[in-house]
């Protein structure tokens, strides 16, 4: 496996997920800031690259490369999961939020703008309709940021059943990723459909947030 393809298959970080555990309600909002912090620089230093390596390329056509790469990855996690049944549901759409981070923030800085900049937290609320408006965005990336650093958040699920934890978290991150939680569930547990549902899923919601981050950063 090369590096590349390396790193394009590895999930959000753990402790990113424990966060997301203890935290449902705000799962969305501290995806996006560790999203920020970590898939800015690398989305810099891609866009760096690309400039260096192939300066012919415009911004629309760096963009382009950019969707076609993240689109055909949300595609393989959605066959992944699909073959593990109900138990790959909640690692499936959240793999499928940060895959689809990646693409914005990717696209972002296709257009010159700087991906590790906290206002990308807000754009990606935003992109994938978690909020409607930027300003609601950027006060609960306010609220979820100060329930990061408050330590609780590390002490467990409060004696919360798991179960609920657990879908709470699934409900919250399918909004994220654009896909609904029950159709996406039920496509899991259906022998022989998860495959193929999962991976249509996972395109139709990829292909049509890349078409929105590209709108929005194209025309500033």
């Amino acid at each position: 496996m090369t590096k590349e393809l390396a790193e394009d298959t590895a999930a959000p970080p753990g402790t990113l997920w424990a966060r997301m555990k203890a935290d449902p309600q705000y799962a969305p909002e501290h995806l996006a800031l560790e999203a920020t912090r970590r898939i800015g620089p690398e989305a810099a230093a891609w866009h760096t690259r690309m400039r260096a390596e192939r300066p012919e390329l415009g911004p629309d056509e760096l963009a382009t490369l950019a969707i076609k790469r993240f689109t055909t990855l949300a595609r393989v996690s959605g066959a992944v999961s699909g073959a593990a049944g109900l138990p790959g549901a909640l690692l499936d759409v959240g793999v499928l939020a940060w895959t689809q981070a990646r693409l914005v923030l990717h696209v972002a800085a296709a257009y010159g703008e700087d991906p590790a900049a906290p206002e990308r937290a807000t754009d990606l609320l935003v992109l994938q309709r978690v909020h409607k408006l930027a300003e609601t965005a950027r006060t609960a990336l306010g609220v979820a940021a100060g329930r990061e650093r408050a330590s609780r958040i590390f002490t467990g699920d409060g004696g919360r059943p798991l179960a609920g934890v657990l879908m709470r978290l699934s409900v919250k991150l399918a909004q994220m990723a654009g896909v609904r939680a029950a159709k996406r569930i039920f496509a899991k547990v259906v022998p022989g459909a998860g495959i193929i549902l999962g991976t249509w899923a996972n395109s139709a919601a990829t292909r049509d947030l890349a078409r929105r981050a590209r709108e929005h950063y194209r025309n500033g």
